[in-house]
């Protein structure tokens, strides 16, 4: 739990910076957009349809009644509500409520558009009552405009219904009747007519004696195909075993494995390859025994090809040799192929016949109800056309009384008040919803730098992360104390020094022998090993171990760069030119500690290191000094660190907090670990400040004494192992 909260709480200092300017992005929009958004004034009034209007005729009754909705259908309400956004609509309100803005200004005078614009009708739920809000900067024109509507749609609703009426009873009077009777008065005659000419016996029997033939047909048409199934598979699974393209091919191998004449020299061949490969064993190529064997086995070859297009299904192109089946199991599959396509065959024409029958008797049942049909249709108009006459007749009195009617179907139960408060922006709303989206906004970011951010961040994480012995944490240096050229600048100063005493020590005390060889590298170039190897160099040289560094390298060395010293000579000299290791080092400021530099660059480093005068190299230096440091190039650059660690007393891989790449450096380990390298442990270089000054000095204004050499005593070579 606490090791959870203590990442979560790394995780949001590190992306503190991106989530606050996320979040306060966010509400700065939400105050900018309420400083900038005007007020608005808004007012409702509320109709009601209702179909309890009185009625003497039915057709009056109907035309006030509203339509049972059903689900997915159209819905009175929803109509309604756009009939009140209908511009005819608008324009009558915004004539009702003109004598009422003429001390406005033309430009605060609405129009159809701000009407349509500005108008919100909402259906109260589980109701027939409609409400219509207004909003706009004048509370009084907010009130005026829906009560102006509202009345506009209960005048629009009684004048359409007597409308309505009067065109039904004009259209039955002098269209609908006469033309109902002359359309009874067809189709009586039309199907008196079809009935003597259309000849039909009995449409269910014919029907049903159709469908039965049908049914047995798809029977033996779903049977066939099964066996077609059956047979492609079977073709398929001959085809991938004997890797026939075609049956001509098939029929061509089985030929040519059957011949006897090709099978004696099948037989040749082999025995001449076979002692072609004897000959080999006691003889060279240009031997005249090999030769002639050679030439043999070719010739036999040549007659071998000529005699397959003896039996090739066309005399002009040959078998291809390797396709002969010569054994007897691969002809007994080719020969299978064969009868197996042309059984395919067979039954696909089987199927094509029973196919074209099914085809027929579908045509047969499809075309007998288009027989029946024109009979059922005309006594259907006839019926139609008599229940027409008699409704349309009903219909034309019920129109008559409807049309001297006043009724409608809607009615204005509240009217809009003057509004006092705005009712937008709600700035409580807005700044709740900034809230959140700038939470989940700032939270995001978080999440999404830290999913993209595969580096390490801490000395625990590497730990962690690579199951390893974590050897020390070192702070980042300032820049006039990366070079050991004035080595006091480092030397001096307590809070950098301690870190690299203490990864000295944890060296040391590493295992029960005394380390003599230790290799420094990291993963990828960039996270420090080179500093980090020097700097450790000189905390065990000012700690009286005789100590060499060498810079191995050789392909981008930096040594005699942290060092002031001269490139050459160095180890490429004393590997090539027959050097002496103790002619080559270099000593430096710092006392027992020399410096191996690369020296002159080499076309082929990888050739060097992996030389055995390198193993003398490395051992002779082990021999001369307390504690050889190799600094090499990043893993995954090169072999170079990995090759030089077998001959050491293991590897200390640096890493480098949000520069290293997570799964580079478990790859790496992971690659060390499989080859058997001894890795000593990890070390994290170059921290934050915290770090820093956890390892500083804690004496405020400490001023440190002048450093003596070698701790003011010359101290004796330590004990070298023989």
């Amino acid at each position: 739990m606490d090791k959870g909260i203590s990442y979560l709480l790394g995780v949001l200092k590190r992306r503190s910076l991106p989530a606050l300017v996320s979040f306060a992005a966010v509400i700065g929009g939400a105050i900018a957009y309420l400083e900038i958004t005007p007020h608005q004034y808004e007012s409702s009034a509320r109709l009601m349809l209702d179909d309890k209007s009185v009625s003497v005729s039915d057709l009056g009754r109907n035309l006030t009644q509203l339509p049972s909705g059903v689900p997915g259908g159209p819905n009175p309400l929803a109509d309604e509500a756009e009939l009140i956004k209908s511009n005819s609509v608008l324009k009558v309100a915004l004539t009702n409520i003109a004598p009422h803005l003429n001390g406005n200004s033309p430009q605060s005078k609405p129009t159809v558009e701000d009407l349509s614009k500005g108008l919100k009708v909402k259906i109260v739920p589980a109701t027939n009552i409609l409400e219509l809000s207004y909003q706009s900067k004048d509370p009084r024109l907010a009130a005026q405009v829906p009560n102006a509507i509202a009345q506009a749609v209960v005048d629009e609703s009684q004048a359409s219904i007597r409308r309505e009426a009067a065109n039904v009873r004009k259209f039955l009077e002098t269209e609908a009747l006469p033309e109902a009777r002359k359309r009874l008065e067809a189709t009586e005659a039309a199907e008196s007519k079809y009935r003597h000419t259309s000849g039909i016996v009995s449409f269910d029997q014919q029907t049903n004696s159709l469908v039965n033939s049908l049914a047995s047909v798809a029977d033996q048409e779903r049977a066939l195909s099964a066996q077609l199934k059956e047979v492609q598979a079977r073709d398929a699974s001959l085809r991938q075993v004997t890797d026939a393209k075609a049956i001509n091919s098939a029929y061509a191998t089985v030929r040519g494995g059957q011949d006897a004449q090709l099978k004696e020299l099948r037989d040749k061949y082999t025995e001449a390859e076979t002692k072609l490969i004897e000959a080999r064993t006691h003889f060279t190529e240009d031997h005249p025994v090999v030769q002639g064997l050679v030439a043999q086995r070719d010739a036999l070859h040549k007659l071998y090809v000529e005699q397959l297009s003896r039996v090739s299904p066309n005399g002009n192109q040959s078998i291809a040799p390797n396709t002969v089946a010569g054994d007897q199991i691969s002809q007994d599959l080719n020969s299978k192929l064969i009868l197996n396509e042309v059984e395919r065959k067979a039954i696909e024409k089987k199927l094509n016949v029973v196919q074209a029958e099914r085809a027929n008797l579908q045509t047969k049942l499809a075309q007998l109800p288009l027989k029946q049909q024109p009979l059922t249709e005309l006594s259907r108009k006839r019926q139609e056309a008599a229940d027409s006459v008699k409704l349309l007749q009903s219909k034309y009195e019920e129109a008559r009384i409807a049309e001297a009617q006043q009724i409608g179907n809607v009615q204005m139960i509240e009217q809009a008040q003057i509004p006092t408060t705005p009712t937008s922006p709600k700035k409580k709303a807005v700044l709740a919803i900034a809230i959140a989206f700038g939470t989940v906004l700032a939270t995001g970011v978080v999440l999404l730098l830290e999913v993209l951010d595969n580096t390490l961040h801490d000395a625990s994480e590497a730990e962690e992360l690579l199951k390893l012995p974590l050897l020390g944490v070192l702070p980042r240096l300032p820049a006039k104390t990366l070079f050991l050229g004035q080595s006091q600048r480092f030397l001096d100063n307590v809070g950098l020094v301690e870190p690299y005493r203490m990864l000295f020590k944890t060296l040391e005390f590493r295992g029960p022998e005394q380390l003599r060889l230790v290799v420094v590298s990291s993963t990828i170039s960039g996270e420090g090993k080179s500093v980090v190897a020097s700097h450790l160099a000189a905390v065990a040289a000012m700690l009286s171990w005789r100590t060499l560094i060498i810079d191995a390298d050789l392909r981008r060395p930096v040594q005699h760069t942290l060092f002031n010293l001269p490139p050459q000579p160095g180890v490429t000299d004393v590997i090539d030119k027959d050097l002496s290791l103790l002619d080559a080092v270099q000593p430096t400021d710092i006392e027992n500690l020399d410096v191996l530099t690369c020296g002159e660059l080499h076309s082929r480093p990888s050739q060097l290191l992996e030389s055995v005068a390198m193993k003398a190299l490395m051992e002779e230096a082990s021999q001369e000094y307390d504690l050889v440091i190799i600094d090499t190039p990043p893993l995954s650059a090169c072999a170079d660190a990995a090759s030089l660690s077998r001959h050491s007393d293991g590897i200390v891989l640096v890493t480098r907090p949000s520069f290293t790449l997570k799964e580079a450096l478990s790859k790496t380990v992971a690659e060390l670990t499989q080859n058997r390298i001894p890795v000593l442990g990890v070390v994290v270089n170059g921290m934050t400040d915290s770090i820093e000054k956890h390892y500083r000095h804690p004496l405020k204004g400490y001023q440190p004494a002048k450093r003596l050499t070698s701790f003011g005593t010359q101290r004796k070579k330590p004990f070298r192992r023989n």
